[in-house]
């Protein structure tokens, strides 16, 4: 008899540029899951601050975790995709207050190749300027943190394939 596996529900975190709005959408539909874009959930007041180059402070992000949270949560058991930049330790604290099954997928590569990238998008809010703080507040995936680290180098569908193989080696989530 086959055992069946329960889909993870998926936060694609990283830096501004690594590519989590690329990359999230492709490993979803690889997982056969929903994709859920993490901006999506910034109240108005954040993505102007950010338009205007202004780095949000924890108390602007809180209400979007919790949003994003209150999305994972609702996937437990279903699996899904959605990006969020989470890049400190309190902030995937958060999300997993709420969503205590989600694992994470970092997004990783240099600081050169990040903002290579980021110099060529067009329509976002988020200004290169902004790269250096992202770096300095990013805080890596600790061991006791579920999740997998995957570089960017690469193609979007070959990172997206190197994620959802590095998944496959998690632990079943938990409900």
């Amino acid at each position: 008899m086959q055992q069946l596996h329960t889909p993870h529900v998926v936060v694609v975190m990283g830096v501004a540029g690594t590519g989590k709005t690329t990359i999230g959408p492709l490993l979803a539909a690889r997982l056969g899951v929903p994709y859920a874009e993490g901006d999506d959930f910034h109240p108005p007041a954040n993505i102007a601050k950010m338009t205007a180059g202004t780095p949000l402070t924890d108390e602007d992000r809180r209400p979007w975790l919790d949003a994003i949270g209150g999305w994972a949560h609702g996937r437990a058991g279903l699996g899904g995709v959605v990006s969020s930049s989470a890049l400190k330790r309190s902030y995937r604290d958060r999300l997993r207050a709420t969503a205590p099954g989600v694992v994470f997928v970092h997004l990783t590569g240099s600081r050169e190749l990040i903002e290579e990238r980021m110099s060529h998008r067009q329509g976002h809010f988020m200004p290169t300027a902004l790269l250096d703080s992202q770096f300095a507040t990013l805080q890596p995936l600790q061991p006791d943190e579920a999740g997998v680290a995957v570089d960017v180098t690469g193609t979007p569908e070959q990172i997206a394939e190197r994620a959802a193989t590095a998944l496959k080696d998690l632990p079943e989530p938990v409900q």
